[in-house]
């Protein structure tokens, strides 16, 4: 019988990477962890790592072994899930990440509709963009993943997630108070903006709006802060692209249009592991934020 501890570092080192993040993400040392899954090559009787440069990557039997205890993890999760529903009061704790629209705007009323109907259950929050949240999820960081997606950019929809949409929300056009809406974003080519950094969903959307209205858009500021970007429209020094979720209730007095060509909206949605999904706390908070939209 596989030792079920050195099984999940397995696992872990095949989402993180190295050695060096998964001691890092468990608090471990690096030779601790190498130690402990040496004694599970030994168990199993097959190498389970090879070398390559100054990294290591898993064998085809490691990549079987960390399939497996996938699936029995699930099922612990699953066995976790039940026990909760026997019982009376939700209590625990719940690992939630969160991007920032949604932490400024939907998450201070969910949380205080959960003080009031589970006060036991503890809910810890980290703000992470998509990017980093839904890997975190699979890696077990977190239990929860508040989470947005932008159209033609598809976060991952592999079977190690199960997603619930929340909501759908318009992105604007936003502009410095007193702008007059215009008929084609290409009207703009020639004024700065602001988007959030390369590599994010949300600027390769709009680095592609910009592009099909016929022109490469100039950036010279990036931030993944909407407050900030809010700001710099609003003293006349970039044009955004603002979700209307965030200009209804933080954003300061902007002139907002809808895009031109119209239609253009991100979709809000929730993701667990498999395991998780039937998870009572997991429920609650889904239905707090589902309740206390604004």
């Amino acid at each position: 019988m596989f030792d079920l501890h050195r099984l999940r570092l397995l696992r872990e080192l095949s989402h993180r990477g190295t050695l060096a993040s998964v001691a890092a993400a468990l608090s471990y040392s690096p030779s601790t962890v190498s130690q402990q899954l040496s004694i599970l090559e030994s168990e199993v009787g097959v190498p389970l790592l090879e070398q390559v440069g100054r990294r290591v990557r898993l064998t085809a039997q490691a990549r079987i072994l960390v399939e497996h205890t996938g699936a029995v993890l699930d099922r612990l999760e699953t066995a976790a899930a039940e026990i909760a529903r026997s019982l009376e009061d939700l209590t625990g704790t719940l690992r939630v990440a969160i991007f920032q629209t949604a932490a400024l705007t939907l998450l201070p009323e969910a949380l205080s509709a959960l003080r009031t109907a589970h006060p036991e259950l503890r809910v810890e929050v980290t703000q992470a963009e998509p990017e980093v949240a839904l890997p975190g999820l699979l890696a077990h960081d977190v239990d929860l993943v508040l989470a947005e997606e932008y159209p033609g950019h598809p976060q991952p929809r592999g079977a190690e997630v199960e997603r619930v949409e929340l909501r759908r929300d318009t992105v604007l056009l936003a502009r410095a108070p007193g702008a007059k809406r215009v008929r084609s974003l290409s009207r703009l080519a020639g004024l700065p903006w602001v988007m959030e950094p390369r590599g994010t969903a949300s600027r390769s959307w709009a680095m592609a709006l910009c592009r099909d209205a016929g022109f490469e858009p100039d950036v010279p500021f990036e931030t993944d802060d909407l407050l900030v970007q809010a700001q710099l429209v609003a003293r006349g020094h970039a044009v955004a692209l603002l979700p209307e979720l965030f200009t209804a209730n933080a954003a300061p007095e902007l002139a907002l249009h809808p895009i031109p060509g119209g239609g253009h909206a991100r979709t809000l949605f929730t993701a667990t592991r498999p395991g998780m999904g039937e998870h009572p706390a997991v429920h609650a908070f889904r239905a707090a934020l589902a309740e206390n939209q604004p």
